[in-house]
């Protein structure tokens, strides 16, 4: 078989995709799209191998529209062009069934003019868009582009599904369903995967061609682990690698290692890692695991990413190595981070909870009269620029969320607010 093991098993249809259930599960917008016939452009954000070029191709097989790709990695503005004026074409042919669907791989590759190449044609429903991106389509994406795109969020796959997907590997393939393969063991392979259906079936693929002929092809943790450390130096900026030292990066950095941090910054800058792509992870880490406890470490991320941005490579590594090491040096909290999500946990928990009277905007007199804003107390005219008052709904009025880290920057924020509240937000 010339075909890898992946393409081999890439579903066909929904009911043979794995993962995702939030989107293509029984109601989910994306099922419904599909049963409907009638999809919507969407772009597609996501790790590798988590199913998004397989998801368009169900969504276009589905629903009889011709499908159409393109890779922002060699694909210019003539070439957008080009696909947008065939499926034209094709749409107003008589054998046209479904709207064409174009699918761009790695959108976020994409300069800004091939993204404005494609508003008319999205706009005008020429075609459906579906973008697929492994980065923040906030950064990545023009603005008019994400207005007329919705944005979802594939997640890597868990357990369950991995095994889901392992097992039917082992059935269903016609090269591994004829071996002797012997599973023993799961958690290396697991492992190893991190959520990657792309990586895990590679490395089935590679214990299969590795073991010599008429032998079983045992699948346990040593094995896995000694097959994968054969070549430890591989790095593959848009593969198999690419988020191991990434995460080893920001661990490194979260864990205060300036050393380490600046061999993997190293390792990813050797590979032809992205710059900007390093200094977005930066400007990341700096508000969730530094914070509070160094608020000027956002300003030097985010100085860091500008002057990459306008220098670029090899002067780049410089600012970036200055970053990475000023950041691993720096006091530590991730006391924001735990606030807005415990927030935003209970946004879901208590819903839309009525907002005090006396915090209400009152322009109309009638409003007045309802009581909006009464006995609102003005900051400012008060000692000190402080007045005790309820700000939180009645239901969670002695609430909290934000629970200050053990640094000297929330110490200080920490002591002026029991001066103020006569509590300790320390406290539960």
């Amino acid at each position: 078989m010339t075909q890898p093991l992946a393409e081999r098993l890439r579903p066909q249809t929904i009911d043979d995709y794995i993962g995702q259930t939030h989107l293509v599960g029984p109601g989910s917008i994306i099922r419904r799209m599909i049963e409907s016939g009638n999809v919507a452009s969407f772009i597609l954000w996501g790790p590798p191998g988590v199913g998004k070029t397989t998801l368009a191709k169900i969504i276009a097989n589905t629903t009889n529209s011709p499908f159409y790709t393109l890779s922002a990695v060699t694909s210019g503005v003539k070439d957008v062009r080009d696909v947008i004026e065939r499926a034209q074409r094709d749409a107003s042919g008589m054998f046209a069934k479904g709207r064409p669907i174009l699918f761009i791989d790695e959108i976020h590759r994409f300069s800004k003019s091939q993204q404005d190449s494609l508003l008319g044609a999205v706009e005008k429903g020429t075609v459906t868009l579906i973008g697929a991106t492994t980065e923040n389509p906030s950064f990545e994406v023009i603005r008019p582009l994400l207005s007329r795109a919705q944005v979802y969020t594939l997640k890597p796959l868990e357990a369950p599904e991995l095994q889901q997907l392992l097992d039917r590997a082992l059935q269903n393939d016609p090269v591994l369903s004829k071996c002797d393969v012997r599973v023993e063991q799961t958690a290396a392979l697991f492992r190893f995967s991190g959520g990657d259906a792309r990586k895990l079936l590679n490395i089935l693929e590679l214990l299969e061609q590795s073991t010599p002929h008429g032998q079983p092809v045992v699948v346990d943790d040593r094995t896995v682990t000694e097959r994968l450390q054969e070549n430890p130096n591989a790095y593959d900026k848009t593969g198999e690698m690419h988020y191991d030292i990434v995460s080893a990066f920001i661990k490194s950095i979260r864990g205060s290692d300036p050393d380490a941090a600046v061999y993997w910054l190293a390792r990813m800058i050797a590979g032809g890692e992205d710059p900007e792509f390093i200094a977005r992870r930066m400007a990341i880490l700096s508000c969730e695991d530094i914070g509070l406890a160094n608020p000027n470490a956002m300003l030097v991320a985010e100085t860091t990413y500008e002057i990459v941005r306008k220098i670029g490579m090899p002067e780049g590594r410089i600012p970036l190595a200055d970053c990475a090491i000023y950041l691993a040096n720096s006091a530590k909290s991730n006391s924001a981070y735990l606030a807005i999500d415990a927030a935003l946990a209970e946004v879901r928990a208590s819903g839309d909870l009525p907002v005090p009277l006396h915090l209400r905007n009152a322009p109309t007199s009638l409003m007045k009269e309802m009581g909006y804003g009464h006995d609102y107390r003005y900051a400012h005219d008060y000692p000190g620029n402080f007045v005790r008052q309820q700000f939180r709904p009645d239901a969670i009025a002695t609430k909290r969320f934000w629970h200050p880290c053990d640094n000297p920057a929330e110490e200080t924020m920490r002591q002026r607010y029991i001066s103020r509240w006569a509590t300790d937000p320390s406290g539960d």
